[in-house]
C-alpha cells in the first residue's frame, strides 16, 4: 500500500475529486469533522454509557466527552507522525501532499469510532446479540442467510458505525454522511464480515467491521485506497495504516481517563492512581510539583496530562519507526503493545486494577445487568411485530413506533431485522429505559 493511494479526497455517493490546494481554509479532512460533530448521532453519544452509569452528582465521562478526548490525542498522533515524516524528509509534501492531513483524518475518524455503539456500553451489544443467540430471536436462524445469521449473533459498535455514516436512510441524504473515504476506512478497526472474524493468529480479527449490508460498500472503499487482501484470510482485508493511529488515541484515552473518574467516584484513591500514572509520566520532577498543588483535582490533571503524552509521544515515534510494516500490512498488534517494556508492563497493572475495581464495580455491573434487560426487552416486543405479515392491531401498534427513517418496504427478514437494529441501537441510555417503561406499562406516556 502506499500513502499517496490511501489518502484520498474522494467522497462516499460523489464523483471523485481533484486534488485541492492544500492552503485552503477547511480541507476536506475538516470537513469531515465539522460533519460529524454537528450530527444527531453525535450528539447522541451525551446520554450514552461510557462506562460508569449516566447522569449523576459527579461529572463522569458518557461517550461523547469520551469521542472528544480521543479525537484531540489522535489530532496529536496524526500531527507527530507527519512531523516525523517531514524532518526525515522536507519534500515530502511535494511528494504527498495530503500526509501533513493526517492529524485532520485520524481526529475524525476518531470523532466517529463510537458512533454505532447502542446504549448501555458494552452491554447493549451484547444484549443484542444474546436476543438471537439465548433469546427469542433463535427462531430467526432459518430465515436468513449464515453470514447475515453472524451478523445478528455478533452485533458490533464498529460495523454498526459505518452502516450510519453511509446508508441510505429514508429522507435522508442517499450519501449518507458523504465522508471521505480515507476517514470511513480508518475507523474500520476489523476490515472484515462477521463470518470471517475470529481468525486465530491475526491481530485484526477479534471482532468484525462491517456488516453484510455493508460489504459492497466497504469493498469499493477498500479497492479505491488500495487495501491490500488479507493473505491469511482473502475474504477480509488488512487495516488501513491510519486505524492503528485511532485505535491507539482510544487506548490512551480509555486507560488514564477511567482512572480519573473512578477517583471522582471514590472507587480508587488519589494515592493509587498516583501510583499508577506515576510510571507513565516520565518526568524526575513531577513529584515536587505534584507537592505544590493543593488541589487533588489539579494533581489528577496534571499526572493525566503527563501519562497521555508519554504515550502519545511513543505511539507516534513507533508509527514512523514502523512505517513500512504498516504500509505491507504486516504489523501485528497494537501501538500500544509496542512501547518500551517498562511502559507496557505500567499498563498492564493499570489493566488488571481497571478490570478488578472499575469494570466490576457494583455500579457498572448493575447498569449493565440493567441495560441487558431494557435492550433485550424492546427487542422483543419491536422484531416480531415488524417481521409480521399479518399484524395484529397490537402488532400495528408496535411496529408504528419504528420511526420512518429506519422504516423498509423489503420483504428481506433480515433487511427488516437490520431496520429494528438501526432504531434499537441509535437510541440513548434514557429513551431506551423511557421506552421500555412505557411499552410494559410501568409509566404511561403523556402529550407534554
Amino acid at each position: 500500500m502506499n500513502w499517496k493511494q490511501l489518502l484520498s479526497s474522494r467522497r462516499w455517493g460523489t464523483e471523485e475529486r481533484p486534488i485541492q490546494d492544500v492552503l485552503q481554509a477547511r480541507s476536506e479532512f475538516q470537513r469531515d469533522y465539522d460533519r460529524l460533530i454537528f450530527s444527531s448521532p453525535f450528539r447522541r453519544l451525551q446520554n450514552k454509557t461510557q462506562v460508569f452509569p449516566l447522569p449523576g452528582v459527579v461529572f463522569v465521562h458518557n461517550r461523547l466527552t469520551h469521542s472528544l478526548e480521543v479525537a484531540s490525542v489522535g489530532r496529536s498522533l496524526g500531527l507527530l507522525f507527519y512531523s516525523h515524516l517531514k524532518k526525515d524528509n522536507p519534500e515530502i509534501d511535494k511528494e504527498t501532499p495530503f500526509l501533513q492531513e493526517v492529524g485532520n483524518i485520524v481526529s475524525a475518524a476518531c470523532l466517529s469510532h463510537d458512533l454505532g455503539n447502542p446504549a448501555f456500553g458494552h452491554s447493549g451489544e451484547a444484549a443484542i446479540s444474546s436476543y438471537f443467540t439465548d433469546g427469542k430471536g433463535r427462531e430467526y436462524k432459518d430465515m436468513v442467510t449464515k453470514e447475515e445469521w453472524e451478523d445478528l449473533t455478533h452485533f458490533e459498535g464498529n460495523a454498526n458505525a459505518l452502516r450510519i455514516l453511509t446508508h441510505a436512510f429514508n429522507g435522508k441524504d442517499p450519501k449518507g454522511f458523504s465522508l471521505t473515504y480515507t476517514t470511513l476506512a480508518s475507523i474500520v478497526k476489523y476490515p472484515c464480515a462477521a463470518i470471517d472474524g475470529h481468525v486465530k493468529g491475526i491481530h485484526h480479527r477479534k471482532k468484525y467491521g462491517f456488516f453484510e449490508s455493508e460489504r459492497e460498500t466497504f469493498e469499493e472503499v477498500a479497492a479505491h485506497l488500495g487495501l491490500k487482501r488479507d493473505p491469511n484470510q482473502p475474504a477480509a482485508f488488512v487495516r488501513h495504516p491510519l486505524v492503528y493511529l485511532v485505535e491507539a488515541a482510544d487506548d490512551i484515552c480509555y486507560n488514564i481517563i477511567d482512572l480519573e473518574d473512578a477517583h471522582h467516584l471514590k472507587i480508587l484513591s488519589y494515592e493509587k492512581v498516583k501510583e499508577l500514572l506515576l510510571p507513565l509520566c516520565g518526568d524526575e520532577n513531577l513529584e515536587s510539583r505534584l507537592e505544590g498543588l493543593k488541589d487533588t483535582g489539579s494533581r489528577l490533571a496534571l499526572l493525566r496530562s503527563k501519562a497521555i503524552n508519554t504515550l502519545t509521544q511513543g505511539c507516534a515515534k513507533v508509527f514512523f519507526q514502523e512505517q513500512e510494516k504498516f504500509l505491507a500490512g504486516t504489523f501485528d498488534k497494537p501501538l500500544m503493545d509496542a512501547l518500551d517494556t517498562d511502559i507496557v508492563q505500567a499498563l498492564q497493572k493499570i489493566n488488571t486494577v481497571s478490570v478488578k475495581k472499575i469494570y466490576n464495580a457494583p455500579a457498572v455491573v448493575q447498569i449493565e445487568i440493567a441495560g441487558f434487560k431494557v435492550m433485550n426487552a424492546l427487542l422483543e416486543e419491536l422484531i416480531p411485530a415488524y417481521l409480521k405479515k399479518n399484524r395484529s392491531l397490537f402488532d400495528q401498534k408496535v411496529a408504528a413506533l419504528i420511526p420512518e427513517q429506519f422504516a423498509t418496504n423489503s420483504e428481506n427478514p433480515y433487511d427488516r431485522v437490520r431496520a429494528v437494529l438501526d432504531f434499537v441501537s441509535g437510541m440513548t441510555d434514557i429513551y431506551a429505559v423511557d421506552l421500555y417503561r412505557k411499552m410494559k406499562g410501568i409509566s404511561i406516556a403523556s402529550l407534554d
